[in-house]
């Protein structure tokens, strides 16, 4: 028989769950789990505890979808996950219900618009690099690898040292500095191809 289940969440610096308590048990939560600490957490046990429980045709209850998840991305996922076992998800305070077509509708405009989102950020960072090489600055982390270092590189190479040597040496994986040995190979052949051609 499918069930009711309340979440409630509470910050540490609020009195206490009887607001959302009192509301998830007027809306026939029998069992209802309950966190204290910042929604920002990752480790929360009784809403581990919650989803463990839950089971297909059971539905989630929260009070506000703020008590869910960390952030708008968090939450879509954590719902998207419920609807693939088949649990349906309410919001008391934004009234949805993933169990009506309704409710479904809204949470796909949520997906929606934090895909939308997520675009946006790609396209202004994109933009901003774009910008910024305009300038004569190379966005991204700085190299592990700079030109000085990549001589000593080849210096310990004549050497006969191992890469697992010389990239212990050097501070760097070796993921790292055969990544930049390729770069600085390609480098070379595209000057020679270059040299050569004029």
């Amino acid at each position: 028989m499918s069930e009711l289940v309340g979440y409630a969440r509470v910050s540490t610096d609020e009195q206490n769950l009887a607001l959302q308590l009192d509301a998830l048990e007027q809306t026939g939560c029998e069992r209802i789990y309950k966190d204290v600490g910042s929604g920002s957490l990752k480790y929360r046990p009784e809403l581990d505890a919650c989803l463990t429980y839950l089971r297909p045709g059971d539905t989630l209850v929260v009070w506000r979808l703020d008590r869910l998840g960390r952030g708008l991305k968090h939450l879509i996922e954590a719902i998207e996950q419920l609807h693939q076992r088949e649990i349906g998800f309410r919001s008391l305070t934004e009234v949805i219900d993933t169990t009506t077509s309704g409710g479904m509708l809204q949470f796909h405009i949520f997906g929606a618009l934090a895909q939308f989102e997520r675009e946006i950020i790609r396209e202004r960072t994109r933009a901003g690099l774009a910008a910024a090489r305009d300038r004569g600055r190379i966005g991204g982390r700085p190299a592990a690898l700079t030109p000085e270092k990549l001589d000593v590189v080849r210096l310990m190479r004549q050497q006969k040292r191992s890469m697992p040597q010389i990239a212990k040496a050097l501070g760097v994986s070796r993921a790292t500095l055969y990544r930049h040995l390729a770069l600085d190979e390609e480098r070379s052949r595209d000057a020679a191809q270059a040299s050569g051609g004029s």
